[in-house]
């Protein structure tokens, strides 16, 4: 065994458009030095299913031959748990997982039942052992997995709101905190997978989407629990935007890696000026399909060198999506990616953390 194996991470991929090829082409020379590469699978891929009337997702079920976007990029292990994951029911779920595994890749954070739902996918490469686990924290009613019911594995928040101020019309403090029971399972979890390999990476569909720089409650006090439980490395996704990162007794979290490979839905002119007033958040008009805001073309891949005795180093790879949605790495040396770094700074501020750029990418240390 050399110096370690290379595991890369990616955040939402899952476009709705083809070609399907030219997505992944700037990235696939990035992605091909890895020897683990993982994603979020945001759509299912079916035929079946009905659409669930509350889950607004009609975008999000996708013909089975579009699902070759991920065996075109590499990837080797994908998390289904998402908050898309259950729009058109179980059957849906299910068909994708089964199209997934039989391009070979492992799928982790849904089944057939929670229990299911909630086993690590092991890999293995080069002597060295690395467990996957998958939660989502955004579910709408019936999305979860139970004891006989199909869905994703849940790691939800309770959400209450406090007074901030005495005087009528100031708006409440908003706390959130995870699931007793969800929190448990996920420890739970952890810690057995920590017997069957030596590095554990937790994959977390979570927190607060299109805002830049907002986290709930919860998610440091899950980030923790998680690390604590034996967790090395947090990779986490939904917000469609660059969040914090946070390093915690040598152990990293991303808060989110943001979109890797997707496409959404051109808003109307009225919609899109109703969603920048309710997220306070610009939409970029080079980026019609991307609208999530101006800071949805940001990402970053996370690269950790991973032992036999765990993590030896955690960095990230800037990226920039082009107009045509294809995610470029940014090089040291392109303005493009110090303004990348500046922004990470940025959204990074409040939580523990020292970057130190190192050629073309960028370590994070507590």
């Amino acid at each position: 065994m050399g110096d370690g194996i290379v595991l890369l991470g990616c955040g939402d991929v899952g476009p709705i458009r083809e070609p399907l090829e030219d997505f992944g082409a700037l990235a696939k020379p990035t992605l091909a030095a890895g020897d683990i590469r993982f994603g979020q699978c945001e759509r299912v891929y079916s035929e079946r299913g009905n659409l669930q009337i509350h889950s607004g997702g009609g975008h999000s079920r996708c013909a089975p031959h579009m699902a070759s976007i991920f065996s075109d990029c590499g990837f080797d292990v994908l998390s289904v748990a998402s908050n898309h994951a259950m729009d058109w029911g179980g059957d849906a779920l299910l068909d994708t997982i089964d199209l997934l595994r039989d391009q070979g890749i492992a799928v982790v954070g849904g089944g057939r039942t929670l229990e299911e739902a909630r086993q690590p996918a092991i890999l293995e490469r080069d002597g060295v052992t690395v467990a996957f686990l998958a939660y989502c924290s955004i579910l709408r009613e019936g999305y979860a997995a139970g004891p006989n019911k199909t869905g994703v594995a849940p790691l939800r928040a309770h959400t209450y709101y406090e007074p901030f101020d005495y005087q009528a019309g100031v708006p409440p403090k908003v706390v959130t905190v995870p699931y007793e029971e969800d929190l448990a399972n996920m420890e739970a979890d952890i810690a057995a997978a920590k017997k069957q390999a030596q590095v554990v990476v937790l994959s977390l569909h979570w927190g607060i989407h299109f805002i830049p720089r907002m986290i709930a409650d919860y998610q440091p006090i899950a980030a923790k629990a998680a690390f604590d439980a034996g967790a090395d490395l947090i990779l986490g996704h939904h917000a469609h935007v660059p969040k914090a990162i946070g390093a915690y007794d040598g152990k990293v979290c991303f808060y989110s890696l943001s979109n890797f490979i997707m496409t959404g839905t051109e808003k109307s002119p009225a919609e899109g000026k109703k969603f920048e007033r309710e997220y306070s958040v610009e939409l970029d008009p080079d980026y019609p399909n991307l609208s999530y805001g101006s800071d949805a073309k940001r990402s970053l891949i996370a690269k950790a060198v991973l032992g036999a005795d765990g993590v030896k180093r955690v960095s990230f790879l800037p990226v920039l999506i082009d107009p045509q949605l294809r995610p470029e790495v940014l090089r040291n040396g392109d303005p493009r990616f110090d303004d990348a770094v500046k922004f990470m700074e940025w959204v990074s501020e409040d939580f523990p953390h020292r970057f130190t750029v190192d050629g073309d990418e960028v370590i994070v240390e507590a």
